[in-house]
């Protein structure tokens, strides 16, 4: 009888939490178009994209930005999570809140770091200080 008690508690007690892991979903960082990485583009457009520096500084007759940004996930791929979890969630009485919300407390996209120079405010050179997804855009 107590294990049936201590379930019940346990089951209230969690399903009582608002769904932290669809929510968490939905609130991971958004996926920047990285294609706005190449040589000639314009420093609006990539501050548009990828945020305000994190520093800049003139060297000589260049401009230097340096950019930190978080690689998230597309809409298509948030909603997705977010459904999944909704469903895990529905089908285990909220038992999987307990596994879900870690998961996506630890999903929060891929932190990178772009060294960019800039002549006339167009960019000249693209050089990656951290992180896959600027790897492959030098």
């Amino acid at each position: 009888m107590k294990k049936i008690i201590a379930a019940t508690l346990v089951s209230i007690a969690i399903s009582s939490l608002p769904s932290c892991a669809v929510v968490l979903a939905t609130k991971q960082p958004e996926k920047k178009d990285l294609s706005v990485i190449q040589v000639g583009a314009h420093r609006s457009t990539l501050i548009a994209e990828l945020g305000k520096p994190v520093h800049t500084e003139v060297r000589g007759n260049e401009t230097v930005d340096v950019f930190k940004f978080v690689q998230g996930y597309s809409k298509l791929t948030k909603a997705a999570r977010a459904v999944g979890h909704g469903i895990a969630d529905v089908s285990t009485l909220f038992i999987w809140e307990a596994v879900g919300t870690p998961i996506e407390g630890m999903a929060n996209g891929e932190e990178n770091q772009l060294e960019v120079h800039y002549k006339n405010n167009r960019a000249t050179q693209f050089i990656p200080l951290r992180g896959k997804a600027v790897r492959s855009k030098g």
